[in-house]
């Protein structure tokens, strides 16, 4: 028997084997991967923390080695980078909570304040219509009787949202785990973003060294792609939230809105989520600002709408341009099928992941089809004749 069949045979029942234990032990698999997830926890966010800031750190280490030139202070641009980026992101997490944190509570303790007015003006508004339209069957709701349930709920926000620094600062066993983690998580995003490229060579020089030529050039490709399409929609997301929040709060300001701090978070925080956080954010906005004015309500969410379309049509292509591409309705299947496996998480991650797959399908499709190029990627002339050896410029 040819050697090369009997291999195949051998990777064949290796994988058959594999694949039976894994549905049999499908429970104790899963139990460790989860322990193996748990374990690596710090590396993961230290990972998350260090794609996040590499940008912003590649950005601050090209300016710095400019300015070094070739003198000896050239070995400081890495080290000074990767500072000066987490100096960056305190700096940006501490105004934000300095500035919008106290806006959103004052926002939350007005709310509460003006309840019981803004509930009978309800009240008031739901009995004129039911009169008006001769429902004497719905007559009989109260709306006065959600003064007690809301303005619980909104004072459990309130004090969630006042205590919080003292609650973290209990020193409990839970608390210290967290700390640990947190710490560990920064030190490994600190050698990373520091080393990142030479980490990236090791990797590169072991996958081309240890796997097959084809192999490890599409594993490559892949993982090229997959970095790519990840930054460009942390980064997209990132700046349409800021604009969009930013937008709506100097609006709100000049249409005199009520609680302009509290609804541009929630529109620029529901922003990173794609497609369906326009929607949510603007149903939560909405809700708050029917208890205050159903007018009020219906002519915010004219204007957003409104500034959505403008921000998405005008603004955001110029500043970010084309994301990830992919089509809406995949965008919606991937929110859609990430968010029921893991909830917050896979809505966010399911994007990016989703664009990664289409664009490989795309390729191989395109390659099967003889439109693309198998090494350059690049979309195959077939009308243009192959160039003859004569006609080809003489290369050094």
């Amino acid at each position: 028997m040819d050697k090369k069949m009997v291999k195949s045979m051998m990777v064949l029942i290796t994988f058959t084997v594999f694949l039976v234990l894994f549905v049999i032990k499908f429970d104790q698999v899963v139990h460790l991967v989860m322990q193996l997830l748990d374990l690596l926890q710090p590396m993961i966010i230290g990972f998350a923390i260090a794609f996040v800031l590499n940008r912003p750190c590649n950005f601050f280490y090209r300016h710095y080695r400019r300015l070094a030139g070739n003198t000896k202070l050239a070995r400081l641009a890495r080290p000074m980078a990767v500072a000066t980026s987490y100096l960056a992101l305190i700096l940006i997490l501490t105004g934000i909570i300095s500035l919008i944190v106290p806006q959103v509570a004052h926002s939350i303790e007005t709310l509460i304040n003006n309840m019981n007015g803004y509930l009978r003006n309800l009240q008031g508004l739901y009995n004129d219509l039911m009169s008006r339209l001769d429902l004497t069957v719905l007559e009989g709701l109260d709306f006065t009787d959600l003064n007690e349930t809301l303005k619980g709920m909104l004072n459990n926000a309130l004090t969630t949202l006042t205590s919080a620094v003292p609650q973290v600062l209990e020193v409990t066993g839970s608390l210290i785990s967290a700390v640990i983690t947190f710490v560990m998580s920064v030190v490994f995003s600190v050698y990373m973003l520091a080393g990142g490229r030479q980490l990236t060579s090791q990797c590169r020089r072991l996958v081309q060294a240890y796997l097959p030529e084809k192999v490890s050039s599409t594993l490559i490709s892949v993982t090229r792609l997959t970095a790519e399409t990840f930054t460009n929609f942390v980064t997209g997301q990132l700046v349409e939230a800021c604009i969009i929040g930013t937008l709506c709060f100097i609006g709100m300001l000049l249409l005199g809105f009520n609680y302009p701090d509290l609804i541009s978070v929630i529109i620029g925080v529901s922003a990173l989520l794609p497609i369906v956080g326009a929607y949510l954010g603007a149903i939560l906005s909405a809700i708050l600002l029917i208890i205050v004015d159903p007018m009020e309500a219906v002519w915010f969410l004219i204007f957003l709408v409104i500034l959505q379309q403008f921000e998405g049509n005008v603004i955001y292509p110029r500043v970010a341009g084309s994301i990830i591409g992919l089509p809406g309705l995949w965008v919606l299947a991937a929110i859609t099928v990430g968010g029921g496996l893991f909830d917050l998480v896979g809505m966010l991650v399911g994007v990016p992941v989703a664009a990664v797959l289409y664009t490989l399908l795309r390729q191989d499709l395109l390659r099967r089809e003889g439109k693309l190029a198998p090494e350059s990627g690049k979309s195959a002339r077939r009308s243009r004749p192959k160039p003859k050896a004569d006609d080809q410029p003489p290369t050094a």
